[in-house]
C-alpha cells in the first residue's frame, strides 16, 4: 500500500512517501532552505559575460542569479548563434524564473522563459512552442492537443499539455489558459511599479509538490497533521482509491510511521545491507562517492555469484538512498570487484531499473577502466544532509581533528622558537592528554625542553572538545607558578 505522510505542523515542512512501509522518498523544507525553484523575479542585468555566454542577474536576493543565453526568450525566437551581448546589456530589466536553487557559493540558476503551471497545462508567455506530455500514450490524443494549442496560441506563446489533460475537454483547457494569461498580465502590471529587483511570484512549492505526489498515487492513503491541509488535499483529490486522513495524535506523525528512524539512517555515512555487507557514503559539494564493502563476505574465497548478488542488493539500496538523500551531481559507485563484464552489465541494469522510479533526470555514464560506475543526477534542491547538517565547529567540516600527539608536537616546535628570550617561565593552557604526551614519563621530555629553551614550563589544564594548546603568558617563576592547576 502507498502512503504519503505529510508533517506540516511547525515551520519545518516534511513529507515522506512509503510503499509497503518502505521509505521511497523524503523531502524536508526549512524556512531558510525553502526552495526558490519556480519563483519569478523582476531582475536587473548586473554583469554580462560573453566568454561564458551568460549573465549575472540581480534579483534582490543575497546572491545574484546565473542566466545562460540559451535560456533567453529572445534567443528562442532567433536561434542565431550570437554572443549573449547581442541579446542582453548591463542594466537591462527583465523577468526571470528560478530553475535551480543556490548551492554552496553559487547563486540560483535562472531562465528567462517563464512558466506558469495550470491544472491541465503549463503556460509559457514567450515559449513559442506547443508540446504534449510524453506520458500520454495515445498518439492521436497527443496530436489533437498539439493542433488545439497551435490554434489558440499567439505567436509568442507556448504550451505544455500535462498528462491529466487527456481526459479534459478543450473548453476546460481554454478556461485554464485564460486564468494563466490573466495571472501573467498581473505580474507585468506589478513590475511597472517596481524600481528595484525583487520577488514577483512565490510558488508554494511544498504544497504543490505534495499535491503532485498525491495525483501520481494509484491507491493508498494520505495522512496529514494539519486540519486545513487535510481539507484542501481532500478537495483536490479526485481518486476514489485514495483516502485523505487527519492525524490527531499528540505523537509526531513521522514518529508514528517510523520515518524519524529513516531520517537518522539518511544522515549516517554507513548503511548496512541485509546480507552483512554495507555501503559507505562520502558527500562533497560537487560529487558523491559510494563504496560497497563486503562486510562478512570479505576474503579471497568469495564466490562470483555471492559477489554478484551482493552488488545487485547494493544497487537496489543505493538507488533508494539516492532518492531519500536527494543526492545529485556526479555520483561514483565503487562496487565489489567484478572481472566478468556480463556481471558488471547486470548490476548496471539493476541500478537503471530501480532508478526509473526516480522523477529526477539521471544519466548512466557507465563503468570506468578501474571498475567505478559513474552516473549523474539533476540537482534542483540541496540534499538532506545539506539541509539538516552544518559544519562542525570543532573539526571545521573535515570530520576529523588533530590528534593529541600532533598537537603536542606542534607545541614543542613553538616552544623551541622561545629560545633566547629573557624570561624565567612560560604558562601554557592545554588539555590533559596533550600535556601528558608532551611531558613524557616522569616528565622527562618536559625537563629536556626546559633546559633547551632556558625557561620553566607551567601548565593550566582545561577540558575541551578537541586537543589544543595556548601560550598564555611569559614571566617570572613566582607569578606563573601561582596560576597553575
Amino acid at each position: 500500500m502507498e502512503q504519503l505522510i505529510v508533517n506540516s505542523l511547525g515551520r519545518e515542512k516534511r513529507y515522506a512517501r512509503l510503499n509497503n512501509d518502505v521509505l521511497e522518498k523524503l523531502v524536508i523544507e526549512q524556512p531558510a532552505m525553502q526552495s526558490m525553484v519556480g519563483n519569478i523575479y523582476f531582475g536587473t542585468v548586473e554583469k554580462v559575460l560573453p566568454g561564458m555566454n551568460a549573465a549575472f542577474i540581480d534579483i534582490g536576493q543575497e546572491k545574484s542569479g546565473y542566466l545562460h543565453r540559451d535560456k533567453l526568450s529572445s534567443f528562442l525566437v532567433t536561434k542565431e548563434d550570437k554572443s549573449i551581448s547581442s541579446y542582453l546589456h548591463q542594466g537591462e530589466k527583465l523577468l526571470v524564473q528560478v530553475e535551480k536553487d543556490p548551492t554552496g557559493n553559487k547563486g540560483p540558476r535562472l531562465t528567462g522563459i517563464i512558466e506558469l503551471n495550470g491544472e491541465f497545462l503549463v503556460y509559457m508567455p514567450k515559449g513559442r512552442q506547443v508540446a504534449v506530455s510524453k506520458k500520454i500514450e495515445s498518439s492521436e490524443v497527443r496530436e489533437r492537443w498539439r493542433q488545439f494549442g497551435n490554434q489558440v496560441k499567439s505567436e509568442d506563446e507556448g504550451f505544455l499539455f500535462r498528462t491529466n489533460s487527456v481526459e479534459r475537454t478543450e473548453d476546460e483547457a481554454l478556461i485554464d489558459l485564460q486564468r494563466l494569461r490573466e495571472k501573467y498580465d498581473q505580474l507585468l502590471t506589478v513590475t511597472k511599479g517596481m524600481k528595484k529587483p525583487g520577488l514577483l511570484y512565490e510558488k508554494n512549492s511544498f504544497l504543490a509538490e505534495v499535491t503532485e505526489i498525491m495525483k501520481q498515487m494509484k491507491a493508498g492513503v494520505v495522512v496529514v497533521d494539519q486540519l486545513d491541509w487535510k481539507k484542501e488535499l481532500a478537495l483536490l483529490n479526485q481518486n476514489p482509491d485514495i483516502e485523505v486522513v487527519y492525524h490527531q495524535a499528540k505523537e509526531n506523525i513521522f514518529s508514528t510511521y517510523r520515518v524519524e528512524h529513516e531520517i537518522e539512517k539518511a544522515l549516517n555515512s554507513v548503511v548496512p545491507l541485509e546480507n552483512g555487507a554495507y555501503l559507505v557514503f562520502d558527500e562533497a559539494e560537487a560529487l558523491t562517492i559510494i563504496d560497497v564493502n563486503t562486510g562478512k563476505f570479505s576474503g579471497k574465497n568469495q564466490l562470483k555469484d555471492t559477489v554478484l548478488k551482493t552488488n545487485e542488493l547494493a544497487a537496489e539500496e543505493i538507488a533508494r538512498q539516492i532518492r531519500i538523500r536527494d543526492l545529485a551531481g556526479i555520483i561514483l559507485i565503487d562496487f565489489i570487484d567484478m572481472v566478468d563484464l556480463k556481471a558488471r552489465e547486470q548490476v548496471k541494469r539493476k541500478l537503471e531499473n530501480v532508478l526509473r522510479k526516480d522523477e529526477r533526470r539521471t544519466r548512466m555514464v557507465g563503468f570506468t577502466p578501474l571498475g567505478i560506475l559513474q552516473l549523474t543526477r539533476m540537482k534542483t534542491r540541496v540534499s538532506i544532509s545539506e539541509s539538516l547538517m552544518t559544519s562542525c565547529n570543532t573539526c571545521e567540516g573535515l570530520g576529523k581533528v588533530l590528534s593529541p600527539d600532533s598537537v603536542a608536537y606542534q607545541m614543542e616546535r613553538e616552544l623551541l622558537e622561545q629560545r633566547g628570550k629573557d624570561e624565567e617561565a612560560i604558562l601554557i593552557e592545554t588539555t590533559d592528554e596533550v600535556r601528558n604526551i608532551f611531558s613524557g614519563e616522569s616528565s622527562i621530555h618536559q625537563k629536556t625542553m626546559e633546559e633547551i629553551i632556558g625557561m620553566k614550563i607551567f601548565f593550566t589544564i582545561q577540558e575541551a572538545p578537541k586537543p589544543y594548546y595556548l601560550i598564555r603568558q611569559l614571566g617570572i617563576i613566582k607569578d606563573l607558578e601561582q596560576k597553575t592547576n
